[in-house]
């Protein structure tokens, strides 16, 4: 249904720096980049994060948060050890979620601007 969503952030660089780890272990790559705007994805750009001089406040009331389709639930692992290593914050550490089905597999961080990010692996491990 989506073909790609935009967030705005504060400050490019820094969200560089968390997104290429995050999403690396999960098999996504910066793959435009240009003066304040960062397009990620695997083989086409499905998530852009631009400069933005007044981006969304933060607001875990909100009940926005953005899903990214995980290959394995190590790679679930990955992503939220390297979110945090790279600034991000702890939403729910990785683990299978019983109440969303059996083998709904998630870890859940937050970016450095407030924007809520989900890893799913829906595979039995």
């Amino acid at each position: 249904m989506l073909d790609h969503v935009s967030i705005g952030v504060r400050d490019t660089d820094a969200s560089k720096r968390f997104y290429d780890a995050a999403l690396q272990p999960l098999g996504y790559s910066c793959l435009s980049q240009s003066p304040g705007s960062l397009g990620y994805g695997a083989e086409a750009v499905e998530l852009w994060v631009n400069e933005a001089a007044r981006p969304v406040p933060a607001d875990t009331s909100s009940g926005l948060h953005f899903c990214v389709a995980a290959p394995t639930r190590a790679s679930v692992d990955a992503f939220h050890a390297a979110a945090l290593r790279k600034g991000g914050k702890d939403n729910g550490q990785p683990g299978l979620r019983a109440a969303y089905g059996d083998n709904y597999y998630a870890a859940f961080v937050i970016d450095p601007d407030g924007y809520r990010l989900e890893a799913y692996c829906g595979k039995a491990e």
